[in-house]
């Protein structure tokens, strides 16, 4: 029975540390995005089995998103960075936002009538 109960630490021990490996990795992409950006705030969202979603608002408008396996993972990448975090993605923050010309055909492509962004 003991050797059950320090495998089962080992694995947990072993998920632990990957885990902190990969907020570590993730917080580094997001220090990138802020010196880049002129500094950085985040918002991290829930997105099912997929994991969770940490959207990217630079000083400069600029904005990106990163995907981490789990919401825990995400929380404790944004905290390594040290960005700013807001709870939902309204109001001032996403007035921070600018989008180009992409961006503007893209979402028209997807209304009807609007510009086609395939070869088809």
């Amino acid at each position: 029975m003991s050797d059950t109960k320090q495998a089962d630490e080992a694995k947990e021990a072993k998920t632990a540390a990957k885990a902190d490996r990969r907020a570590a990795k993730l917080a580094k992409q997001i220090g990138a995005f802020a010196k880049a950006h002129g500094g950085a705030e985040a918002q991290v969202a829930y997105i099912g089995e997929q994991g969770a979603r940490i959207v990217l608002v630079g000083e400069d408008g600029g904005w990106g998103d990163l995907v981490a396996p789990t919401y825990a993972i995400a929380e404790a990448a944004v905290t390594k960075a040290g960005v700013t975090v807001h709870e939902d993605f309204d109001g001032e923050f996403a007035a921070k936002v600018t989008t180009g010309p992409y961006e503007w055909s893209r979402m028209a492509g997807i209304q009807v009538g609007g510009p086609s962004n395939s070869n088809t």
